[in-house]
């Protein structure tokens, strides 16, 4: 009798490498989570500032190793669901916004919420959006935000109630950045391999020498100036437009 050749059963499996740095950014939110519930608040910002380090990998080294997936894109979406919607927002209720009674667990749901929305509005948006710009801001510098303010505070001293409404006003200020239609940078266009001026490498060694002086003071003084910058280049841009409108009805 002639062999019955069987069909080849598909080889399924996940690239290990890129996914092995969005397990570790999911790891790092987790923690910071834990370790606000136990009054670590300087622990919980440096973990949510870990999976900021981390998420910034995965996505590259899938590109540089050609190890893209489906699979990946979802399960790094998922990680910062954790790491940047429910983790900044849990720290800064443990931190502060739990004194304000309902107001805070609001404020923190409404940052959670916009977080949810701004990742769900990003997925749909591969491939069709300018890869340019964000429209809105991303989640990490959202998390930014409230994980280098708390940890400002906590290098000086500050201790959360006595802010409480001005970390609310952050944290529910970062959430609708993400939800806004004011674009952003989004630098994935820069060429990490290619020649730079001289200038900005004394640039970068300057920015390193303020980042040792005072690290949470400067890393949140940045993530406030990326938060700015949509709503000053959108302001610009309206400007720009009203003002060629003005010449072409003179004209």
């Amino acid at each position: 009798m002639d062999e019955i050749e069987l069909p080849r059963k598909t080889r399924r499996g996940i690239y290990l490498l890129p996914n092995l740095f969005t397990t570790a950014a999911l790891f790092a939110g987790f923690y910071a989570v834990l370790a606000a519930t136990q009054g670590r608040f300087e622990a919980a910002a440096l973990a949510i500032l870990s999976a900021q380090i981390l998420d910034g990998f995965d996505g590259r080294i899938a590109r540089l190793t050609k190890t893209q997936s489906a699979f990946g894109a979802e399960y790094d979406s998922l990680s910062d669901m954790v790491a940047f919607g429910v983790a900044p927002s849990l720290v800064a209720y443990h931190w502060a916004l739990a004194s304000l009674g309902k107001i805070g667990w609001l404020v923190a749901f409404i940052y959670t919420a916009a977080a949810a929305l701004r990742l769900a509005r990003f997925n749909t948006q591969i491939g069709i959006a300018d890869k340019r710009y964000f429209q809105g801001l991303a989640s990490p510098p959202a998390a930014a935000i409230v994980a280098m303010g708390i940890w400002t505070a906590h290098d000086f001293g500050i201790a959360g109630q006595d802010v409480a409404w001005l970390a609310a006003l952050l944290t529910a200020g970062a959430g609708l950045l993400m939800v806004s239609n004011f674009r952003y940078l989004s630098f994935k266009r820069i060429d990490l391999q290619g020649r730079v001026p001289f200038l900005l490498a004394v640039l970068m060694m300057l920015g390193f020498a303020l980042l040792y002086l005072n690290p949470p003071l400067v890393l949140f003084s940045l993530a406030l100036v990326y938060a700015s910058s949509g709503p000053i280049w959108t302001l610009i841009q309206l400007r720009r437009n009203r003002d060629r409108r003005r010449r072409a009805s003179a004209s």
